[in-house]
């Protein structure tokens, strides 16, 4: 896992300032949680760790590495979205395999890949059915799945 520094990071649109100048870290395999109210800046701190937010001012850091100018592809951040990210032509298996199937891993690998995350998610029954024909929980922990079977360097 990797540490997550923020040094002085300031996030600014045109007048309104919802982060200012804040300072912390998150030490590698540390579950860290935000928690606030509707508004204040929990979504676009995410947003800029994955890189999907540029930071105004300050330094975001991975493992000490300046991370402002790196593009969200380069960043290795598994990121799980509200509306989960699933393809619903492709079944429980296939969605979680999707991602080492990008990164040309074996297929024995993948195999091998998905039925560990399946186990550990409680999805090992569902592999074979598609989004539609799982409750909300369900797609939740598939979606996890997804982000979690390439080891990012931040989940």
């Amino acid at each position: 896992m990797t540490r997550i520094s923020f040094d002085n990071v300031s996030k600014s649109y045109d007048s309104v300032q919802p982060l200012r100048e804040i300072s912390f870290s998150i030490e590698p395999g540390e579950f860290f949680v935000l928690v606030g109210p509707s508004g204040c800046g929990k979504s676009t701190l995410l947003r800029m760790i994955a890189g999907l937010e540029s930071v105004t001012s300050g330094s975001l850091l991975f493992d000490g590495q300046r991370m402002n100018d790196v593009e969200p592809r380069q960043r290795d951040v598994g990121m799980v979205f509200q509306n989960y990210a699933l393809y619903p032509h492709l079944t429980v298996a296939e969605n979680l395999a999707f991602p080492l199937e990008i990164q040309k891993k074996s297929r024995e690998a993948i195999a091998t890949a998905v039925a560990q995350v399946a186990q550990t998610l409680g999805l090992s029954d569902l592999l074979g059915r598609r989004p539609k024909q799982l409750s909300g929980g369900q797609r939740q922990r598939v979606a996890v799945g997804r982000a979690i079977i390439r080891r990012p360097r931040v989940f």
